[in-house]
């Protein structure tokens, strides 16, 4: 593997942030304009300059435009730099979605340092985790936030104790100039679950995220200033559009702090949004919700996060008069969505590559490419590829390959005519409701207990949250398996968090072995979606 900068970008705490795609490819994306070359807040700025009565953030707090939005940013900017913070910092940030997530985000990218959103239903252990790992110099969240490492600075986006991102002189407010980092200098990291047992977190330059994501965005928007209900949470990879729609668009967020169907609607009928972004489950809940709401204003709803399966295709065209846009996209830099022609639809259709932000290539074992037709391994490149994983090279060996591709572990098709087709996942994750779960840390726990001799975790399908976690055990010899709640309890109490833990079980004398003496995992799905018993089965 080759990586294109012999002098990565170094934290204070000595995190480095290698660029792994080749430097002449970066600049040839930004010589044809796919990457504008300009940092995160610096683009924001020229909005809030340009259009300052414009709305920006719209939340329970009611409507903040570009003017006031940019005078909280520079105001948590120049808290964070008298409180000694700045550019080689990595700055992470637990809240729920609202204005001070977003200003909070803003603020980190005109300080010039790098932004670690974790989405804040995430556990104790995760945080501290992300923390740990990331050595992040300070973390912006709010009073009832864990505990944090020792060295880790800890803020309030509000006089909620502790230091204030509100609490500044006014003189080091006048005195504050925004850092203007290099384009390709990191912004952010995508904090993400895949198959590992941690969850991954994901570099990417303010680059990747204003050019790459930010033309997926335009293409769904027509370039304009999109006015956006965006129900996952901000910190999440797909969530990740909100910033991007304010700094490259100048758009207008419509935020929630939490998912309700029936709020999302009243939401649409009181906001009138033109753009609607959530998962399949929460679309399909809003879908199927009986509360009445004018949802005219919309223009274009946007899946993400998750198989769109016809059930939801259907009522969404029922419920909004739209189909929904599918895309097939991770925080390891990859996209690709239906766009072009919504009205196509297939279960396994992702659309066709755009190379202003990913192109695609099915790659054979080996990492040849396939030809039209032939079935192999997913990988992609383009405007949108990150940097690197944060402190994980074993990683980076893992999924990046010469000449900047990213290995996605997933395997598909392109048709003759250049589309996208997905047809399974190569990594093994569940994806509840537009949340991927990892079943390695879970299995290794079920292992652990004494009476279980073996452990597997499966996917089975679900109406409402498109999977859920089904644990397969096998009892040790002699002994009787577990009933779920002990099972549940014994997870508890080894520190699974609670969104991870299994909903279904299926107990089996011996976990069934593959041709390579692997479990199989193909004949334990078939087996779980026949005769797993929901978890508090008694």
């Amino acid at each position: 593997m080759t990586t294109a900068d012999a002098r990565p970008w170094t934290s204070a705490h000595g995190v480095a942030l290698p660029d792994l795609v080749p430097a002449g490819l970066r600049a040839a994306w930004r010589a044809r304009g796919a990457c504008p070359g300009r940092d995160l807040y610096t683009l924001f700025a020229a909005h809030a300059a340009a259009a300052p009565d414009r709305p920006a953030v719209v939340d329970d707090f009611g409507v903040l435009d570009y003017a006031a939005l940019d005078r909280r940013v520079r105001r948590a900017a120049a808290a964070l730099r008298a409180g000694g913070h700045g550019p080689a910092d990595v700055i992470a940030i637990l809240l729920p979605n609202g204005r001070d997530a977003v200003v909070a985000e803003l603020a980190v990218a005109a300080l010039g340092a790098v932004a670690l959103p974790i989405p804040h239903t995430r556990g104790p252990r995760d945080v501290a985790r992300l923390l740990a790992r990331s050595r992040a110099a300070a973390l912006i969240a709010g009073p009832d936030a864990p505990d944090v490492p020792a060295g880790t600075a800890r803020w309030t986006p509000g006089d909620a104790g502790g230091r204030s991102l509100a609490a500044v002189d006014g003189a080091a407010v006048r005195r504050f100039r925004p850092a203007c980092p290099d384009a390709g200098a990191p912004a952010r990291v995508l904090v993400t679950s895949g198959s590992e047992a941690e969850p991954k977190m994901v570099a990417y330059s303010h680059d990747a995220l204003a050019g790459g994501r930010g033309n997926y965005l335009a293409a769904l928007t027509g370039g304009e200033p999109a006015r956006a209900l965006v129900l996952p949470s901000l910190a999440s990879s797909y969530g990740s559009l909100g910033s991007v729609l304010l700094a490259r668009l100048g758009g207008t967020l419509v935020l929630l702090p939490r998912f309700d169907a029936d709020a999302a609607l009243r939401a649409v009928e009181r906001h009138r949004p033109t753009h609607l972004f959530g998962v399949p489950t929460m679309l399909a809940r809003m879908a199927d919700s009986p509360t009445a709401a004018d949802v005219s204003s919309l223009r274009v709803v946007v899946s993400s996060a998750g198989p769109l399966h016809r059930h939801v295709r259907d009522a969404c065209v029922r419920r909004f008069g739209l189909p929904p846009v599918n895309v097939y996209g991770s925080s390891d830099g990859v996209n690709c969505h239906t766009g072009r022609d919504p009205d196509r639809f297939e279960p396994d259709l992702a659309g066709t590559p755009d190379p202003d932000v990913a192109e695609i290539s099915v790659r054979d074992e080996a990492g040849r490419p396939l030809p039209p037709g032939s079935p192999g391994e997913i990988w992609a490149r383009g405007p949108m590829t990150p940097l690197c994983y944060v402190a994980a090279p074993d990683l980076d060996a893992r999924y990046r390959a010469d000449g900047g591709w990213v290995r996605t572990g997933d395997l598909g098709v392109l048709d003759s005519d250049g589309a996208l087709r997905v047809l399974d996942r190569l990594r093994r994750v569940v994806l509840r409701g537009g949340v991927t779960l990892s079943p390695v840390e879970v299995e290794r726990a079920l292992a652990a207990h004494p009476d279980v001799a073996d452990a597997y975790c499966v996917p089975v399908g679900d109406a409402d949250l498109g999977e859920r976690m089904c644990a397969c055990v096998a009892p040790r010899r002699g002994a009787a398996c577990p009933p779920p709640a002990e099972l549940l309890a014994h997870l508890r109490g080894r520190g699974i968090d609670a969104r991870q833990l299994p909903e279904r079980f299926l107990v089996l004398p011996e976990l069934p072995l593959g041709p390579t003496g692997k479990v199989c995992a193909a004949t334990l799905g078939r087996l779980a979606a026949a005769g797993a018993v929901p978890a508090d089965a008694r």
